[in-house]
């Protein structure tokens, strides 16, 4: 059997308690599919003494992740503080320029520092991997980077966030408002310590950059991406588009084209009937088309602790069998910096808006409306609240731009009580 295969574990939270009791649990399992030994040298954290419900007394404790990064008995760096810079990154830099290789669940940092770290990386003879960093459990990565090598990827999008799935099919279900829900999760512990990285789509978002980047050999683009988040959902959306045989999702889509790379993470309405529209709870869901595989559906928890340590040591075993591919699937050198471009691709739009009381407000609007070349496919009113009439219009397919023009000009008239709401339907 080869030599032992030792870690060292940065950020002792839900994750990484998961990967040690993976370790201890699997172990003859682990030696078996990898034909050699796997072992943790030493942990970090930032409180020695908190009690993570498993016994840590046989590891060395490092209180600086640095410290740990650079000791002679580790041979893989596994980071799973988080963050985009900070501990997160100056322990990778360090492991790397101490001749280790990294496993590491962060995509914010990959995200935004990912093509320094991967060139560091390749400099340094050594290897990023984050299996872990995207769809939790689900091994998008290595499907992107290993299954479908061979295939050039036309288009990645998914459902990538499992907290704002938990509070969209929440609310449909239980027909709660989104503010009632956001503190349900929130007590549940599935919010980030800064919500708007879930809700605002700003995690999802990291994630599309990161496949993105491997599915289109481009440099990781996250500032490209056009980010909307679930905020301005109300329970009479998720009742409106269940009325059209629809769902709400977060839902990424990201694809290369002869104008450059366009990435969008957005709330959408999906059918029902569709794979992503029977999503429930914190489900994830990623589907990657490509030339020769056509299309495949990858489904599976977003998160949590087993899943997550999981694909961590999905990395772990890959390197004990002593599997090294470059941390974007190609030679870092290669990889393409893609002008970033708003989608052309038409489509249908659901439109919520408040009008205010008054004479001639409808036809104000609908106005407006045909002046960008937007033609209304159905409208309905919900109820009436005084002094303000909602109204949902579905338009006929078109483009974000004309739509937005037209949303600025409604902006510009005294008809609306309120900003409207348009959201992108999407029938895959």
């Amino acid at each position: 059997m080869t030599a032992t295969l030792r870690l060292g574990i940065a950020g002792l939270g839900t994750v990484g308690v998961g990967v040690v009791k993976i370790v201890r649990k699997q172990a003859a399992l682990l030696a078996q599919r990898t034909g050699r030994d796997i072992t943790i040298s030493a942990v970090s954290a930032r409180n020695a003494t908190k009690d993570r419900g498993i016994n840590l007394s046989g590891y060395d404790w490092e209180a600086d992740p640095v410290a740990l990064a650079q000791r002679d008995d580790v041979d893989v760096f596994v980071e799973l503080m988080g963050g985009t810079d900070g501990p997160a990154k100056d322990a990778t830099e360090a492991a790397l320029a101490a001749g280790k290789d990294v496993v590491t669940a962060n995509k914010a940092m990959l995200a935004i520092h990912g093509r320094d770290l991967a060139e560091q990386a390749e400099s340094a003879g050594r290897v990023i991997r984050f299996e872990a960093a995207v769809a939790g459990g689900i091994p998008v990565i290595k499907t992107v980077t290993e299954g479908l090598a061979a295939n050039e990827i036309t288009r990645v999008m998914g459902v990538m966030n499992g907290t704002c799935n938990y509070i969209l099919t929440r609310m449909e279900s239980a027909g709660l408002p989104y503010e009632k829900v956001f503190e349900e999760a929130d007590d549940l512990g599935y919010l980030e310590a800064d919500p708007t990285l879930d809700v605002g789509g700003i995690d999802a978002g990291h994630k599309l950059a990161l496949l993105s980047a491997i599915g289109f050999g481009t440099v990781p683009d996250f500032d490209g991406i056009e980010i909307e988040g679930i905020e301005r959902i109300t329970i009479e959306d998720i009742r409106q588009a269940a009325d059209m045989g629809y769902r709400i999702k977060l839902l990424g889509v990201a694809q290369l084209t002869g104008r450059g790379l366009e990435q969008r993470m957005q709330p959408c309405l999906v059918p029902a009937s569709s794979p992503l529209g029977q999503l429930e709870g914190g489900t994830n869901m990623v589907v990657i088309e490509g030339d020769s595989v056509q299309q495949i559906v990858l489904r599976g928890p977003g998160a949590g602790e087993g899943p997550t340590a999981s694909a961590v040591m999905a990395d772990v075993c890959d390197l004990a069998r002593g599997i090294r591919i470059p941390t974007f699937g190609q030679p870092v050198s290669t990889l393409r910096t893609a002008p970033s471009a708003s989608s052309v691709l038409p489509a249908p739009y659901y439109l919520r808006m408040a009008l205010v009381d008054k004479p001639g407000a409808l036809a104000k609007i609908a106005s407006i409306l045909g002046a960008s070349g937007i033609s209304i496919d159905r409208m309905r009113q919900y109820g009436h609240s005084e002094p303000a009439a909602p109204v949902l219009i579905v338009t006929h397919r078109t483009t974000r731009a004309p739509l937005d023009e037209a949303i600025a000009a409604m902006q510009s008239t005294d008809v609306l009580a309120a900003t409207p709401v348009a959201l992108r339907i999407e029938n895959l």
